[in-house]
């Protein structure tokens, strides 16, 4: 059985300046969650037909950010 993946580029022409090095994708798959090597946690916004956009940077950590996990309910 052959498996298709979908490469998805985290950003438009151009890197970020901050190196990822966490990556979480929301249930809803309408969010994804990067953490920075620089201590920044950056929300995007994920269309349906895969397009990217930035939503949200979070600032304060004063360490690398290098895993990001869900709180239950």
């Amino acid at each position: 059985m052959k498996t298709s993946v979908v490469a998805v580029a985290v950003w438009g022409r151009t890197a970020p300046s901050h190196s990822i090095t966490a990556l979480m994708i929301t249930d809803d798959q309408r969010t994804i969650v990067t953490g920075s090597q620089e201590g920044q946690i950056c929300l995007w916004d994920l269309s349906s037909d895969l397009q990217i956009s930035s939503k949200e940077i979070l600032f304060g950590h004063t360490a690398s950010v290098t895993c990001l996990a869900k709180a239950r309910e």
